[in-house]
């Protein structure tokens, strides 16, 4: 309860600013005046004028209010280490059962996770979480915070005007004092690199705590999950690697350093760096074999491609063409056999003999280099005529050996669609092209084929009667291909409509060199904000459930459900940054799932050393709750002002002195007969003076 006295003039204050003017006046002139009871009726028109004021005797009703105690507790996955957990509960309980003792503090708790924002990095933010558990709280209202952690805060503020209220913060640090822990972590990585050219990334081990020592270690480097390097490294020295990329695309680069028995998490181990592969312009050397109506089907497809870099010849003159005609009159160019197929072959990334026959203008032998270009992880595309059913067949050469599917000797020249076949429905050559979705597909016939006998390798398009039309297979490390017939232009030239001859022909090129998207069995994952997506291209059935390895190593089994024909898919919800590594069979993917080596694991050991300057800035403290035993949390004492906030064995809480406002009483001064009283009093006072 409180006193105090307010006015409620009945007139606004310049009107009763005049009337104190004039009563001042005129007080003074009767005074000075010698006036008999100058000084009464100058105490008369005081108390008139205070009449006036309306003088209110105010008598307010106040509670105390609660002083605030903000209790944020570190779930960040650093926390996860060891039993730095079930620390930080047991300190939260222990301290929430001492808070109860005190009515004057009002406990609000707020557990605070890891977060990341899309593009940042991954952060313990305990002060972030602080600002919002008060953020309805007065200043003056908060008692302190206390913050239940492992010392490793990424949010401190600079200065503890920041915090936006004078008050203690006191860390409670769970850990031990004697940790050890080595890390890897990677300072320079390209962002993009050339497929199969030298780059080289730049890596730091480091070691914390009383055992740190510059004795090297060993680090392996895994490229897409596959070993490529194992190296010596010294503590805190930098290293580089140098590797190349096998691939277009997304490549995932890890580097990882061998675990000491002594640290206290390997999950820091291992850096990841995702690097995107860029081909140059793939080469492709494409042979037509003869001038005829679908040669520039290719030449114009390929040209097309900005990422093609295409040699075509074409063999107008073969040897057994004898004319007479002088050579040195001829308009032609010598094919240059020997500087394309044996000295310059492996820069070509993709050979297509386009209705070519074997004439003589190739060596015996040079079709063996071209089998061995194709084992050792060349392409091959014969895009065959009617000469492949001949006795000049290329199929009569040494490349017999990595063909599909060999020749019967009959042409089919029944008008026929081309359709794809059960598995061309799902391989990601023939998968979905424009038009065949319908029954019969919504493109032009074709009025040639060859036949061949049982093939090798998928079937993925049918031609007359179910005849394979194209084929498609591996040869050692490369990829050949058979398209059985040349009638593909007619589609390129809009007969009957077309087709979707840009498409396959394209996707078919792209298969044979290698593209990732386009193979039959393949394994992919990425993630979707928090989720782990695991996508499963098969031409097979049922692939069965995925195996992903979390980052802390635990495995989980992910269901895949049929999404499109030949695709299956799956999703996992995450609980952990870092890299997920997803199995199926003898497949294998990787997907980083947040920041790339989040801040939350650069730094695992706990310490004290962070909070130390922003508790002694606010009186507050910092100390271990756990170091090496049993919990042991110091005890609350309440303080005023600025007092000391923290002793050997307990920790200091401001306690406020707001109040809440429940209710006011109002009493006027001159209401009713005491003011009539007080003015009757000075009237008849100076008329008693008058009269003597």
């Amino acid at each position: 309860m409180s006193w105090s006295i307010a006015f409620a003039p009945f007139f606004s204050w310049t009107v009763l600013a005049i009337l104190a003017v004039v009563a001042l006046l005129l007080a003074a002139a009767m005074i000075l005046s010698g006036l008999r009871g100058g000084l009464l009726r100058a105490a008369a028109l005081a108390a008139l004028l205070l009449a006036l004021l309306n003088p209110v005797v105010l008598r307010e009703e106040r509670d105390p209010l609660k002083s605030v105690v903000a209790l944020v507790v570190d779930r960040s996955q650093s926390q996860s280490i060891e039993a730095r957990n079930a620390e930080a509960t047991a300190t939260a309980e222990a301290l929430k059962q001492s808070l109860e003792r005190f009515p004057e503090f009002e406990l609000r708790t707020v557990e605070a996770n890891a977060s990341a924002s899309p593009g940042d990095d991954a952060t313990t933010a305990l002060f972030s979480a602080l600002r919002g558990a008060l953020s309805d709280v007065a200043p003056a209202r908060v008692a302190g915070a206390i913050l239940v952690t492992d010392g490793q805060v990424h949010d401190i503020p600079a200065e503890a005007a920041a915090l936006g209220f004078d008050a203690p913060v006191h860390a409670l640090v769970t850990g031990r004092a004697d940790e050890f822990d080595r890390r890897i972590e990677i300072e320079n990585s390209p962002r993009f690199g050339l497929v199969e050219q030298d780059q080289q990334l730049t890596y730091r081990v480091i070691e914390d705590g009383p055992r740190a020592s510059r004795t090297p270690v060993e680090v392996r480097a895994f490229l897409n999950g596959e070993l490529i390097s194992r190296e010596q490294a010294v503590p805190g020295s930098p290293a580089q690697l140098t590797f190349r990329l096998p691939r277009a695309g997304k490549n995932i680069l890890e580097v990882s350093v061998a675990r000491d028995p002594a640290e206290i998490t390997p999950v820091n181990n291992r850096a990841i760096a995702v690097v995107d592969g860029i081909r140059e312009n793939l080469r492709v050397l494409l042979v037509s074999g003869e001038p005829h109506a679908g040669e520039r089907t290719w030449r114009n497809l390929l040209k097309s491609d900005a990422s093609v870099d295409l040699v075509h010849f074409t063999i107008l003159r073969p040897p057994e063409k004898q004319d007479g005609t002088p050579i040195d009159e001829l308009s032609l160019i010598a094919f240059p056999t020997r500087e394309l197929f044996v000295e310059k072959i492996d820069d070509f990334d993709l050979i297509i003999f386009d209705r070519y026959q074997s004439r003589g203008v190739l060596p015996a032998l040079y079709f063996d280099y071209i089998a061995q270009y194709v084992e050792n992880g060349g392409a091959l595309l014969i895009a065959s005529g009617p000469e492949y059913a001949g006795q000049d067949s290329v199929a009569t050469t040494s490349l017999a050996s990595i063909l599909p599917a060999l020749p019967t000797g009959e042409i089919e020249t029944t008008p026929f669609r081309p359709t794809l076949s059960d598995l061309g429905r799902k391989h990601p050559v023939t998968r979905e092209l424009p038009g065949s979705g319908s029954t019969p597909p919504d493109w032009s016939e074709w009025f040639r084929s060859i036949d061949v006998g049982e093939p090798e390798g998928e079937t993925v398009m049918n031609g007359p009667n179910g005849k394979p039309l194209l084929v498609l297979n591996r040869a050692g490390e490369g990829r050949v291909a058979l398209l059985l017939s040349d009638q593909g232009w007619l589609w390129s030239r809009g007969f009957e409509g077309g087709g979707p001859h840009v498409a396959l022909f394209r996707r078919l090129a792209h298969w044979l060199m290698k593209e990732p998207e386009l193979d039959e069995e393949a394994l992919d994952a990425e993630s979707r904000g928090s989720a782990l997506v695991v996508t499963r291209q098969t031409i097979g059935e049922d692939p069965g459930p995925a195996t992903v390895v979390t980052p802390s190593g635990g495995a989980v089994n992910v269901p895949l459900t049929e999404i499109g024909a030949g695709r299956w898919e799956g999703t996992l919800e995450t609980t952990e940054l870092g890299l997920y590594q997803a199995a199926n069979g003898d497949l294998s993917a990787l997907a980083n799932v947040g920041p790339v080596n989040p801040r939350e694991y650069r730094e695992a050991v706990s310490t004290t050393a962070k909070l130390q300057p922003i508790a002694d800035a606010t009186r507050g403290s910092v100390r271990r709750v756990a170091d090496g035993g049993a919990v042991s949390v110091p005890r609350i004492v309440p303080i005023r002002g600025r007092a000391d906030a923290e002793g050997r064995d307990w920790i200091g809480l401001k306690t406020t002195e707001e109040t809440v406002l429940r209710g006011v009483d109002r009493t006027p001064l001159f209401a009713g007969f005491l003011g009539l009283g007080i003015l009757l009093l000075a009237v008849s006072a100076t008329w008693y003076r008058e009269g003597r």
